[in-house]
């Protein structure tokens, strides 16, 4: 279930704001300036590879990337198939995204598959966008922002949408505030 939470910055235990409406959701959302709908989904095959994945949602994509004029589109998926160093590959990755960052692009992603939580911390709010199966989301360049995938169940397949040829590229703040904030994982178990 998608959900949004809100904080004050310097107050993490108090909640703001806990919704799972998912018009409530885009309407505090398209308020910052941040995209979120709700794509139909499409089955794939397990081993469904980058091409697969993008020809089952090839006309989301080429809306989207008209609308928005991007000009790379790739998918990048973690995904537990029993390979040996599967959880050191996940912790990797959850370290690198849940710092707090920034891009020179809008961050754009569409959930095919499993979930993750944006974090953004826009003035002295945080506000969290657990995403699933049929998010769509797009965090505004020069947004402060982290996401989690979890320690539980590190799994997600997402379509990423770029302006440019570079992919991803962060700008970190140096800050540790994700640390203070509930995790991906405690937040889907409703703490």
């Amino acid at each position: 279930m998608t959900l949004l939470y809100k904080w004050n910055a310097s107050a993490p235990d108090t909640e703001l704001l806990r919704t799972a409406q998912p018009e409530e959701i885009a309407a505090e959302l398209y308020t910052l300036g941040v995209r979120y709908e709700q794509w139909p989904t499409q089955e794939l095959a397990d081993d469904a590879d980058q091409e697969a994945v993008l020809a089952a949602y090839a006309d989301e994509v080429a809306r989207i990337s008209a609308e928005e004029n991007f000009v790379t589109v790739d998918v990048a998926r973690l995904r537990n198939t029993g390979q040996p160093d599967f959880a050191e590959t996940a912790r990797a990755a959850r370290e690198k995204f849940l710092d707090e960052h920034t891009h020179a692009d809008d961050e754009v992603r569409f959930f095919v598959e499993g979930s993750g939580t944006f974090y953004l911390h826009i003035d002295d709010t945080v506000y969290a966008v657990v995403c699933e199966r049929g998010d769509l989301l797009s965090v505004p360049e020069g947004s402060t922002h982290w996401f989690d995938m979890g320690v539980a169940d590190p799994q997600f397949c997402a379509i990423r949408f770029f302006h440019d040829g570079e992919g991803w590229v962060g700008d970190f703040t140096g800050e540790k505030i994700s640390a203070r904030f509930p995790g991906h994982d405690e937040l889907l178990a409703g703490k």
